[in-house]
């Protein structure tokens, strides 16, 4: 539930009605703007009745929101979420951010080298997988600790922060030591245990949508991590799997406006895994970005063919460095810079 509290109305008489509901077992949440103060409630509010809240003459409007998700719903929190990572700015009118880097490290000097690269080509951030979840237990797993501090050199030598994905909690120690974001994959978006562990950081986390999820079980997901008291989640659209076998996954372009409409959330999206081609990559840039996405992650490896994991769909440099440059003349268009 949602209220609106006129502006006449002041803090001792704000403070007194939600000590009431407070006592009733509610949590309160405050939203402050310059011409509104917005309390939501959480929990069960089927005694609460809004016609007698109504009635209250400082009350503005009361709201019940039919929505599972409440802390991520735009409606308790109508401005937009902006999430800092080393003082680059992800969501709102802030510019759009690329984040670059190669589907696996395999080695220090080669996630040192591609960090260089990406960076030159004008990403912001490296992207790398350290620990990956692969379908096959035969395929190359990551370099586990290796990595992470691989990762770690690349962000020494180039000063970008690092994103890389956390696959169980035993391992969020590490992450919260060395990592700037931490990505919770598509195949654990619903892992309740590992939302709740990463919820209770206040790290900036980046939550890939599922395989076969609906929009409402990634939000509820979210929630989890917001419900924890971390509220700097970035979603991240990755494609879901559907009937379709030209492409890897099918790059779901029309959740950006729904998330911008629900949500007060910035999203990303993975053209690399949504495609799974990387001809293909970019022509979905350019379409997520006249989307409004807030920013792309992008794997890039100087030489594709020989990666590790992923090189069909990985960019080279170059190709990364002019993807870049067609991205920047959409973003002018739509009012926004890269």
């Amino acid at each position: 539930m949602i209220i609106t509290m006129k502006k006449t109305a002041n803090h001792a008489e704000i403070d007194k009605i939600m000590t009431t509901f407070k006592n009733q077992g509610l949590q309160v949440h405050e939203s402050i703007g310059e011409n509104y103060r917005i309390f939501g409630l959480v929990g069960d509010t089927s005694k609460v009745d809004p016609k007698r809240l109504e009635a209250n003459p400082l009350v503005e409007d009361v709201v019940r929101v039919s929505s599972p998700y409440k802390k991520v719903s735009r409606m308790f929190h109508p401005e937009d979420t902006i999430v800092e990572v080393n003082g680059i700015k992800i969501g709102g009118k802030e510019k759009i951010v690329v984040i670059g880097g190669p589907c696996s490290v395999e080695g220090e000097d080669m996630v040192v080298n591609i960090a260089k690269e990406v960076k030159d080509a004008g990403a912001c951030m490296l992207r790398g997988g350290a620990y990956k979840p692969r379908t096959s237990p035969y395929a190359f797993q990551g370099m586990g600790t290796d990595g992470i501090l691989a990762l770690a050199e690349a962000r020494k030598q180039t000063g970008l922060p690092i994103v890389t994905e956390l696959m169980s909690a035993d391992k969020l120690d590490e992450f919260i030591e060395h990592v700037d974001i931490i990505q919770i994959g598509a195949r654990n978006m619903q892992n309740f245990e590992l939302l709740k562990a990463v919820g209770r950081t206040k790290k900036p986390i980046l939550l890939k949508r599922g395989l076969a999820n609906t929009i409402e079980e990634w939000l509820m997901s979210a929630e989890y991590i917001l419900a924890e008291g971390n509220p700097n989640v970035i979603l991240c659209e990755r494609g879901i799997r559907t009937f379709e076998k030209y492409t890897r996954n099918t790059l779901d372009l029309s959740v950006v406006p729904i998330i911008k409409k629900k949500t007060h959330l910035p999203i990303i999206i993975d053209p690399s895994h949504a495609t799974g081609d990387w001809e293909l990559v970019e022509p979905a840039s350019l379409a997520a970005i006249a989307a409004g996405a807030d920013g792309l992650i992008i794997e890039v490896h100087d030489q594709p063919e020989c990666a590790w994991s992923d090189g069909a769909q990985s960019l080279k440099p170059k190709h990364f460095k002019e993807l870049i440059k067609k991205c920047s003349k959409i973003a002018n268009v739509i009012g926004r810079d890269m």
